[in-house]
């Protein structure tokens, strides 16, 4: 086969680079080294958003596109490709223009996925706004990426949208719509309101009628301007190591995404492929995962809730006959905790998903076909035309098989940049395109792939080195843990020690010395056995029970270290969190 100079260049890879394909799951073990290529049958993807959406409304026109349960809203692909024409054009006359950048800031409804298409078809690059940022914390993305307009409800449970905007932009009770001068967000003009009038802003309904036949050409004439390697994303990061950084992905970043991990689940040859989709659209799960996947492949999304409910997903999959679902760990835990879960009937469902979203969105992705092993333990198998490689952290080599180390990723799916952030955006993309993840994780010779935890978290005791995501998995395996997070403690003697908070199962009981007990083997039958226990440098010095943990705004589990601080005269530390 033939390498590109850029990878025989390359003095990490020593020169030894083997092509693992994966069309299907690999079955030969074919990876002598910690690094893996993908490769496919099928071409990457040439195609803009609006483009992939055309193509699906040419072929399955009179198909449902969109259901929206708790507003009532369905849309089949032509009426969704109407809406998006019309709003698209509507933006254009406001006077927003292609390279300009709309917030979007809410949960999950039909306008949500319509700007996010509108946008695409314009040129406009979609900021996807964490619906529950607080007043700094939106000043701080709309400034950021320079928004020119926001598209927000008037509020949506406790966050009064609207009112955080008034605060933030005084300016805007006085000022003509589309006209806004704000001190604090310089770039603003307009704010485009979903569900009622306010004073300075524009109401939804201004949009749509706004799009007469002069912009309707306009927004035509432009489909031949709009290339796919062009912005059309910004998703912010959730902001565990600083301020949130704005990564900007293209068309074809996540296009392709979509294609290959729809073509993994099998959605190129399942039929009436019905998605339950729980997960917010302004992380790349859902926008991605479900709204871009669904332009390409013609699946149906069903949007059980605005907001997380694990009855109504339930209720959804159900009366929708969903054959799959999306989630987080954590939503399926809840759903499975439902006390009437039985009296649903869920026959209809063929398969999840939860992916490894480090780029747009996913890199390692398990096939249906893998064995449970495979699935419970790995987060998959490389993604097509994606590179991948563990390395050493601080000499930068590509590690042996099954070794640990950080994981880098290169290829279509790496985003373009931290808007406005070159600074960053160097310190996470080396100069030959690898991705620095940040993730510890170790590959056998298919290309499976095991998380470990992050860099940043790793524990070092006494010169070990302890990764919290390996204990917290084999933690997770005792019956009367629900969750559990595994942290590093100072210590005058050892550096660090581990400290496990606990999460117990609702209406069970524990304690410290039980845990211990489970991670030497010594509970039961188990007794003695080394087969079902940990290292002894893992097991934890403190075990916490607690009810909560400390999260960010995007509901990531904080394990800042000067969370914890130990005293060397007591049994347990004491926690600055709860």
């Amino acid at each position: 086969f033939y390498l590109p100079n850029f990878l025989v260049s390359d003095p990490h890879l020593h020169l030894l680079l083997l092509l693992i394909h994966v069309d299907r799951p690999p079955i030969v073990p074919s990876l002598t080294t910690s690094y893996a290529h993908g490769t496919s049958s099928m071409s990457l993807l040439g195609d803009t958003v609006g483009g992939a959406l055309l193509k699906s409304v040419e072929r399955w026109p009179d198909k449902e596109a969109l259901v929206f349960l708790e507003d009532g809203v369905r849309k089949t692909f032509a009426e969704f490709l109407k809406d998006v024409d019309q709003a698209a054009a509507g933006l254009l006359a406001l006077g927003l223009r292609k390279g300009d950048r709309l917030g979007m800031w809410g949960p999950n409804t039909y306008e949500w996925v319509l700007f996010q298409f509108a946008t695409a078809k314009a040129g406009i690059i979609l900021v996807s706004v964490n619906p529950a940022y607080q007043l700094q914390e939106v000043e701080f993305a709309l400034r950021k990426v320079g928004c020119k307009a926001v598209v927000c409800p008037t509020e949506f449970r406790t966050q009064k949208y609207c009112d955080m905007l008034r605060k933030i932009c005084p300016e805007i009770e006085s000022s003509t719509p589309g006209a806004i001068k704000s001190a604090r967000l310089p770039e603003l003009r307009s704010v485009i309101v979903l569900d009622s009038r306010q004073p300075g802003m524009f109401h939804f309904e201004d949009v749509m009628q706004a799009a007469s036949s002069q912009f309707t050409q306009q927004l035509q004439e432009l489909q031949k301007k709009i290339s796919f390697d062009e912005p059309i994303n910004i998703q912010f990061t959730s902001g565990t190591t600083g301020a949130p950084k704005g990564a900007t992905l293209s068309h074809h970043n996540i296009i392709n995404n979509a294609c290959f991990v729809g073509r993994r689940m099998g959605y190129d040859w399942r039929l009436n492929t019905r998605i339950c989709l729980p997960v917010p659209l302004y992380h790349c799960f859902g926008s991605v995962g479900g709204g871009i996947i669904m332009a390409v492949y013609g699946c149906t999304l069903v949007f059980p809730s605005a907001g997380y409910n694990g009855k109504s997903n339930l209720a959804a999959l159900e009366s929708e006959r969903c054959t799959f679902i999306y989630g987080t760990p954590t939503m399926y835990v809840d759903m499975l905790a439902q006390p009437d879960l039985a009296k649903y009937d869920l026959s209809s469902l063929e398969g999840g998903e939860k992916n490894m979203q480090k780029n747009s969105p996913v890199t390692f992705l398990a096939s249906p076909l893998d064995n449970m092993e495979r699935k419970c333990e790995t987060v998959g198998y490389i993604m097509e035309h994606l590179e991948a490689k563990i390395v050493d952290p601080t000499t930068g080599e590509v590690l042996p098989l099954g070794m640990k180390g950080e994981i880098m990723v290169r290829g279509y799916c790496v985003m373009l940049e931290y808007w406005g952030d070159p600074c960053k955006t160097s310190e996470c993309i080396t100069k030959d395109g690898w991705y620095k993840t940040g993730d510890i994780g170790s590959m056998d010779a298919y290309s499976y792939l095991k998380i470990d935890g992050r860099s940043k978290d790793m524990i070092i005791r006494g010169g070990e080195n302890v990764y919290p995501a390996e204990i917290e998995q084999f933690l997770h395996t005792h019956p009367k843990v629900k969750e559990a997070q595994v942290v590093g403690v100072e210590d005058v003697r050892m550096g660090e020690e581990v400290c496990a908070c606990i999460k117990l199962v609702d209406g069970q009981e524990s304690s410290p010395e039980e845990i211990k007990a489970f991670c030497k083997g010594q509970v039961g039958s188990l007794s003695g056995s080394c087969s079902f226990c940990i290292s002894h440098f893992k097991i934890p010095r403190y075990v916490l029970f607690v009810t909560d943990y400390p999260v960010t705004i995007t509901g990531k589990v904080t394990r800042t270290s000067d969370r914890i601080k130990a005293d060397p005269e007591l049994e347990t530390p004491a926690l600055l969190w709860f």
